[in-house]
């Protein structure tokens, strides 16, 4: 293993923990609004776009998260880098 990647190895520690800590709190509002979204779509016949779109943030972020620990990509997860979104809503 050469330095950096000996280094790269050692940081994935601390991201681990420090993105682990926030996409885990920000996961519980995620799964509030999901709930939320799906009762308004049970009751009204349609989900809310709004917070559909509130949501795909968090998923982008856990994506890279799991992407990063494991090995994939050396692309870190927020709060290491901007918070993006991969799709859109239709």
């Amino acid at each position: 293993m050469v330095k950096s990647e000996r280094k790269e190895a050692w940081m994935r520690i601390l991201v681990a923990i420090i993105s682990g800590i926030i996409l885990k709190f920000w996961g519980i509002v995620v799964l509030i609004v999901g709930v939320l979204n799906w009762l308004i779509a049970v009751f009204s016949g349609k989900r809310d776009k709004s917070l559909a779109e509130f949501c795909e943030p968090w998923n982008t972020e856990m994506y890279k998260y799991t992407r990063y620990l494991s090995g994939v990509s050396n692309k870190r997860p927020f709060p290491f880098s901007d918070v993006e979104r991969m799709s859109k809503f239709g």
